[in-house]
């Protein structure tokens, strides 16, 4: 368990500043990638919640290069962030789904920018043979490698309904391989899921946190437009979390998270041109001071019993 004071988790930040001694900000590059769940070899819809930019709304433009698409993202974010630095964040679609040859030009494109400290890879545990490992754990010899896996659920039931497409004994291993080139292990969960309880969201978390991962990225559903996810949303097939529920929950999963995990994220901000529930969580500073409030209230509580 972790120990707390005042409020205290391992956030994202605080990992940043002690690993790189300076403010580190992500950048959200494109690769150009697509996902086998979208091109036929496993489906063509995509997981149930997935967006047309498979997570990436928020990227740079993919025609332009990626040396071009560092310089944009800094620009865009030049206001936030003065004399620091930056990782490089492959975000849409599944990031290792292509020959080591492209990943090879891309990623070492990025890598060697003299402001980038690491660089990040979003991707799916089924998408990761022997010929990627190997390269990834060369770029990890060049600067730190991230792997952010996309589990969501480790309940069969969910992710046959979100059509993930892999078994839960593929992260596991997928897990295991990344650890044993030291590769820094990122998880992403969605809390939320249709079907799901409480518990069943907790034990995720749990799962997660003792499979031997670094990081651990706890994600609000979002009900995102032309998704089979919104056309159940709209039938009234499930209800979203409401912002009482989901800060409840996630001072609950904070607390059982172990002190060693870095916490990346605690919500999230889907695009508000395509987000249709839950409307509240469009204000993603205002949910994250909230959860902050209500965790330091919890804090605070507990410490006057002992």
């Amino acid at each position: 368990m972790r120990n707390f004071k005042n409020g205290h988790y391992y956030s994202l930040n605080e990992y940043l500043q002690n690993t790189f001694g300076c403010k580190v900000y992500k950048i959200s590059l494109n690769g150009g990638f697509t996902c086998p769940n979208r091109d036929g070899t496993m489906g063509t819809k995509g997981c149930i919640f997935c967006s047309a930019g498979g997570s990436g709304e928020f990227s740079e433009d993919n025609t332009k290069s990626i040396a071009e698409q560092i310089e944009l993202a800094k620009n865009r974010v030049s206001k936030k962030i003065h004399r620091g630095k930056y990782i490089a964040y492959f975000q849409a679609f599944t990031n290792t789904y292509a020959p080591v040859d492209y990943l090879r030009k891309i990623f070492y494109e990025a890598i060697n920018h003299n402001d980038i400290v690491a660089l990040s890879v979003a991707t799916r545990p089924d998408c990761l043979p022997t010929d990627v490992l190997e390269f990834l754990n060369e770029l990890n010899k060049i600067k730190p490698v991230w792997v952010e896996l996309g589990l969501q659920t480790i309940h069969n039931k969910t992710a046959e309904y979100i059509r993930r497409g892999y078994d839960l004994s593929v992260y596991d291993t997928a897990v295991k391989n990344l650890k044993s080139i030291r590769i820094n292990t990122v998880v992403h969960i969605i809390l939320g899921l249709p079907y799901e309880s409480r518990s069943m969201m907790i034990d995720t978390v749990k799962y997660v946190c003792n499979s031997g991962i670094d990081g651990i990225k706890l994600q609000l559903l979002h009900v995102l437009n032309n998704t089979d996810l919104a056309l159940d949303y709209e039938k009234g097939i499930f209800k979203v979390l409401s912002i009482d529920e989901y800060i409840d929950l996630i001072c609950n999963c904070i607390e059982i998270i172990p002190e060693n995990i870095v916490i990346h994220r605690l919500t999230g901000d889907g695009d508000k041109k395509i987000l249709i529930a839950p409307l509240w969580s469009g204000n993603k500073k205002v949910v994250i001071n909230s959860i902050n409030k209500a965790f330091n209230n919890r804090d605070i509580k507990q410490g006057s019993k002992l």
